[in-house]
């Protein structure tokens, strides 16, 4: 809801290189949150109305945890189940950071609350929810700053995706990676942020009007008390599963970012069909954890799934191949220069171990790839498809017909 018009703008903006004029007079920015707050609220009480009115489901919109084996506690009492599937979810990771608790800040959630476009914005964080708000307020007209404390933005990604991430939205923005944040004060007009250059050691100030922290998540399974059942947990403090999402206590599964595998919507709402399956079946079905995809809403759009090049040659014996949104007509008649895409494939066998691409509605195209790896397939089988010419779709068999 926030990222598509962020899009628009940014179309509006780069559409001289077509020799088209366009200029934006306004952003209603108000309109546009309360958009997305109007349709975030929708969703929210259409579910809590369905899981209310549901035969057989009892609601307790109260705070729990396990007090004995197979047993939660409430405010109101305790509960019991033969079988407990746990999805308690993430928050948002609050670094112990010097005047951060007494400076205000913004979080990826309390951020959605905003009733009037920030004039100056810095985002603690370039990871995937750093990039993606940077975009978001840097086509608002906010004057964005991202701090990163790595070396490079969503660092997990291909290196050659971080980098050219992180040039493209240095053309918007101001980009800081390998930069320590030491401390924070708040003034009058704004929040100053203090950080510390970690090669040289160097400090400096950086200051604006608000402060997003985008610095990871943490698991909410620390308030469960799992301890109490059985459940264990990682050393990062998520929930243990094997592959079929049961955890170290029999009859209780996990799912979501309550597990921290894949903590993306689309793999918690597989997992929970997995999940229940497994509860529910003799056959137990495993969850494919290679073949969940990814997508990085920034500009440009980042979509990914498997093992990336460096992953991949830890394992395998393996060829890869590369290709150019302007290799294919489609990408050549949109402009797009630097977009391109990159294969990772087994050498012997041909199967796909993984693909990556920056570039324009690399999200769509990514989909082909994805049901491939899901069915343990290999290059042949896209190769041997037609694929619609001129469409955005030929980059993916453009890239896996330049293996080397």
């Amino acid at each position: 809801m926030l990222i598509y018009p962020a899009d628009r703008l940014m179309e509006i903006e780069e559409a001289k290189k077509f020799g088209i004029e366009a200029k934006v007079t306004h952003v209603d920015f108000k309109a546009l949150m309360e958009r997305m707050k109007k349709s975030v609220t929708f969703g929210r009480n259409w579910l809590r109305k369905e899981i209310k009115g549901s035969k057989n489901l009892d609601f307790y919109n109260e705070a729990a945890h396990f007090s004995a084996d197979h047993t939660l506690e409430l405010e109101s009492g305790k509960i019991a189940g033969r079988k407990i599937f746990i999805a308690s979810g993430s928050r948002p990771s609050v670094p112990p950071i010097r005047g951060l608790d007494a400076a205000s800040y913004l979080t990826n959630e309390s951020v959605l609350d905003l009733k009037a476009r920030p004039k100056s914005i810095i985002i603690i964080g370039g990871g995937y929810i750093g990039v993606e708000y940077a975009h978001f307020f840097a086509a608002m007209g906010t004057r964005v700053t991202i701090v990163q404390r790595g070396a490079a933005l969503v660092p997990k990604e291909e290196p050659e995706i971080s980098a050219y991430l992180e040039r493209e939205l240095k053309k918007r923005m101001e980009v800081h990676t390998g930069l320590l944040t030491t401390g924070i004060k708040k003034n009058k007009r704004n929040t100053a942020v203090f950080v510390r250059d970690k090669k040289s050691g160097r400090t400096k100030k950086i200051s604006a009007e608000h402060i997003l922290l985008a610095t990871g998540r943490v698991s909410n399974a620390d308030q469960l008390q799992t301890e109490n059942t059985g459940v264990q947990l990682d050393e990062r403090g998520y929930i243990k599963t094997d592959d079929y999402l049961l955890t170290t206590r029999k009859n209780i599964w996990a799912m979501g970012d309550a597990i921290g595998r894949q903590m993306f919507t689309h793999a918690g709402d597989k997992e929970a069909e997995i999940a229940w399956h497994n509860a529910t079946h003799r056959t137990k079905s495993k969850m494919d954890f290679d073949a969940v995809p990814h997508v990085v809403f920034s500009r440009p759009q980042i979509a990914s799934v498997g093992l990336t090049e460096k992953q991949a040659r830890k394992a395998y014996d393996v060829v890869i191949g590369r290709a150019k949104y302007s290799d294919i007509v489609a990408g050549d008649t949109m402009g797009e220069k630097d977009g391109f895409a990159k294969a990772v494939v087994e050498k012997n066998t041909g199967r796909l171990l993984g693909f990556h691409i920056a570039g324009p509605y690399a999200a769509h195209i990514l989909q082909e790839a994805v049901n491939v790896m899901a069915d343990n397939g290999g290059v042949k089988s896209i190769l041997e498809k037609m694929h619609a010419f001129p469409t955005l779709a030929e980059l993916v068999p453009e890239a896996l017909g330049n293996l080397e």
